[in-house]
């Protein structure tokens, strides 16, 4: 039964694998040329296993002592999972103690392939989500982990290594703008962004920026909802 579901799974997580490599090879890197042995990008990917939050939480250790700055941070960054977990709440049933490890490893490519996939008759749905659920998690430790390791061992110009994060970020933007076809949640957060990085300088415009966004979204849901119906 086990081997049957990961056979169908694993198909589905083959486009996760180069992208989850490329990214956590970077990650590692970075870590490395930041100043962290490879035991740090092998330990975060392997329990915090949140790619955004992992290449962020660089600059935090690195930063001066804020627990809260980083515990709001934390929360804003992935609050989308809050989301994504309660339309799994019905698809997470049955699974028994699987469903506790399906919680902790849903990102984002793992959710889309778990709540769309056409999971065949005679697999076992919760091996199914359970291993592509596991298999996305190895890609991204494994990557991170080499990526740990190629840094203390090859010596080469990573000016510009850092740069990936915000890299990432444009490409999951101009994702999201292909995707939809209105665009007022794009507007919204580009507006918000502009308007806190002029008042609160460089430095300390994140965390502002993700409430306003927050709040924005909040009072305008269903407006937003009504013209992405019509559209």
């Amino acid at each position: 039964m086990q081997l049957k579901a990961l056979k169908a799974a694993f198909p589905y997580t083959v486009p996760i694998l180069s992208g989850f490599w490329f990214l956590g090879l970077t990650y590692g890197i970075y870590m490395n040329v930041s100043g962290f042995s490879f035991i740090y990008p092998m330990m975060m990917s392997f329990t915090i296993f949140g790619g955004s939050l992992e290449f962020v939480a660089v600059s935090m250790l690195l930063a001066p002592y804020a627990p809260l700055q980083t515990l709001i941070m934390t929360i804003m960054i992935q609050a989308r999972h809050l989301f994504y977990g309660i339309s799994m709440l019905d698809i997470y049933k049955g699974t028994g103690w699987k469903k506790w490890y399906l919680i902790f490893g849903m990102c984002d490519e793992t959710f889309s392939i778990n709540y769309s996939a056409k999971i065949p008759l005679d697999v076992d749905r919760g091996w199914f989500m359970f291993f592509v659920t596991l298999l996305n998690h190895l890609y991204w430790f494994t990557g991170a982990t080499i990526g740990g390791l190629l840094g203390s061992l090859i010596s080469f110009n990573t000016e510009g290594l850092d740069f990936v994060m915000t890299a990432m970020f444009v490409v999951i933007f101009l994702e999201q703008w292909q995707k939809e076809k209105t665009h007022y949640t794009a507007i919204i957060g580009i507006a918000a962004s502009v308007v806190c990085l002029l008042g609160f300088g460089a430095d300390s415009f994140i965390i502002p920026t993700m409430l306003c966004i927050l709040v924005l979204l909040t009072i305008l849901r269903q407006p937003i909802e009504k013209a992405g119906e019509k559209a």
